[in-house]
C-alpha cells in the first residue's frame, strides 16, 4: 500500500514445497490483491496424467501460472551430463504440464538460480516444443553483473528475444548487481544514485531487445525487505528509470496481459 501497489502475483514459496494451502488461503482472503503461481512437483512417481490433473485442480482454485524449479528435478541418469542439462524438457510429465499451460493461458516461470548457462538448452527445447506456452525468466534470468559468466549469460538471454513467448522479470536487483546493493547499503539508497550499472548494462538492453511489453516488475519478496530502499524503494527506482508508457507496461500492463486483470475472479475454462 505504501508503495502504491494494488496487487501482486504470489509464487508458491519453496519452503512450503508442494503444500499450496497458505497461498490458496491468501488468494481466498484477498481475491482482489493476490493471484498465485503454483510450484510444479517433478517427483518421478507422478505420471503425466496425474501431473496435468494436479495442474487443472490448482487452476480451478485460482492459480494462473506455474513455477518450474529445475533444481527439484531428478535427472534420469546422474552420470549423463546431457540428461542433467535437460531435466525439464526430457520429463514427460513436465512437458505434458508445460504444453497444457498453453491451453490454460498459464505462463510458466523458470528459476535459473545457479545461472542461465546451466539451463539454456533445456529452456530452448521447451520453447520450441510448445511455442504457445508463455515463459517467464525470473530475476533477470540470474545474469549476474559480478562475473564474466553472468555477462555471457546475459548475451544468451538477449538471444531468447527472438521467441515472442519469452518474458523477463525485472526483480531481485541485489542478486544481479551485488556491488550495487553493497554501495546502496554503504552510501545510502537513492533513486538517482543506486543500481546505475544494473540499469545501463541490463535493463536498457532488455528494453531494446524485448520491449517493455515483455518485461515485468518483481521484488523477490520477502528478501527485498532486507535490502536498502526496501519494497517501496525498488518501485520508486523503476519509476525513475522508465518513461510513463514503459512504466505502465512493466508495472502492470505486461503482467495483466499474461495473468488477467487483478480483481477478476474468472477462472480459465478447462
Amino acid at each position: 500500500k505504501e508503495a502504491g501497489v494494488d496487487g501482486c502475483l504470489v509464487v508458491q514459496p519453496i519452503n512450503h514445497k508442494f503444500d499450496h494451502s497458505y497461498v490458496t488461503k491468501a488468494m481466498k482472503d484477498y481475491p482482489d490483491k493476490f493471484k498465485g503461481m503454483l510450484l510444479y512437483d517433478p517427483s518421478p512417481s507422478i505420471s503425466p496424467e496425474q501431473a496435468v490433473s494436479k495442474l487443472e485442480e490448482l487452476t480451478l482454485q485460482g492459480y494462473c501460472g506455474v513455477r518450474f524449479n529445475p533444481y527439484l528435478f531428478e535427472p534420469k541418469d546422474e552420470n549423463d551430463e546431457t540428461e542433467k542439462r535437460l531435466v525439464m524438457s526430457r520429463s514427460e510429465a513436465a512437458m505434458a504440464v508445460y504444453k497444457r499451460c498453453a491451453d490454460l493461458h498459464a505462463p510458466v516461470g523458470v528459476m535459473c538460480f545457479k545461472g542461465l548457462d546451466l539451463h539454456f538448452d533445456d529452456i530452448v527445447a521447451m520453447l520450441e516444443a510448445s511455442p504457445k506456452t508463455n515463459m517467464i525468466l525470473d530475476h533477470f534470468a540470474f545474469t549476474s553483473l559480478a562475473t564474466d559468466q553472468g555477462n555471457e549469460n546475459f548475451k544468451s538471454l538477449l538471444s531468447l528475444a527472438k521467441y515472442p513467448q519469452v518474458y523477463v522479470k525485472i526483480s531481485a536487483f541485489f542478486r544481479v548487481d551485488p556491488d550495487g546493493a553493497k554501495a546502496a547499503a554503504e552510501d545510502g539508497f537513492s533513486t538517482s544514485n543506486s543500481y546505475n550499472k544494473l540499469k545501463s548494462e541490463r535493463l536498457d538492453a532488455l528494453l531494446d531487445a524485448f520491449g517493455a511489453k515483455r518485461l515485468m516488475f518483481g521484488t523477490d519478496f520477502p528478501f527485498i525487505l532486507d535490502q536498502p530502499g526496501g519494497y517501496k524503494g525498488s518501485v520508486d527506482l523503476v519509476r525513475s528509470w522508465l518513461s510513463d508508457e514503459d512504466y505502465a507496461s512493466v508495472m502492470s500492463g505486461t503482467i495483466e496481459s499474461l495473468f488477467g486483470q487483478w480483481g477478476s475472479s474468472e477462472k480459465e475454462e478447462l
